[in-house]
């Protein structure tokens, strides 16, 4: 999570998802795996004559695939958030797919749960949540710098 503020840039903050392996970690982790689990696999088929082990590894291994092409898909989401002048704009990058929103500052109103489980933005009867890349405590930080924002004062 990034955050600035200032005079001539207003607020800026950006949250982005947490990767632990980049593109290619996640490439060689997986290929690892795979050639583990298919060695045990054809080992017990070979040795034991156990042949239907085969099918369930290989379903094992696909299961694997598509977990790790999803977190591949979705490393570089984020969520920005803006506040400069009297526009609130945030915009969000989930799975490849850029949404815009557009909120005016006097209106909108930071919705945060006590326990920072859950952040909001509301106006004019739409809500917008926001802070899934963040943990509660970020939350509940953001939540009190957004207040601060929108109300003008530091």
């Amino acid at each position: 999570m990034e955050c600035i503020f200032g005079q001539e840039t207003g607020y800026t903050c950006t949250a982005r998802r947490n990767n632990s392996l980049s593109s290619a970690g996640r490439f060689f982790a997986f290929g690892f795996i795979l050639a583990v689990s298919l060695g045990i696999a054809l080992a017990f088929t070979w040795v034991f004559g156990a042949w239907l082990i085969l099918p369930f590894a290989g379903a094992e291994m696909l299961v694997l695939y598509l977990a790790f092409r999803y977190a591949d898909r979705h490393a570089g989401d984020y969520e920005h958030v803006t506040i400069a002048g009297d526009k609130l704009n945030v915009e969000v990058l989930d799975g490849g797919r850029v949404s815009r929103f557009e909120f005016n500052r006097y209106w909108a109103q930071v919705v945060c749960a006590g326990d920072g489980s859950r952040l909001a933005l509301r106006s004019h009867g739409r809500e917008l949540e926001i802070g899934r890349h963040m943990n509660e405590e970020q939350r509940l930080a953001v939540a009190r710098e957004l207040n601060r924002e929108l109300r003008g004062s530091r």
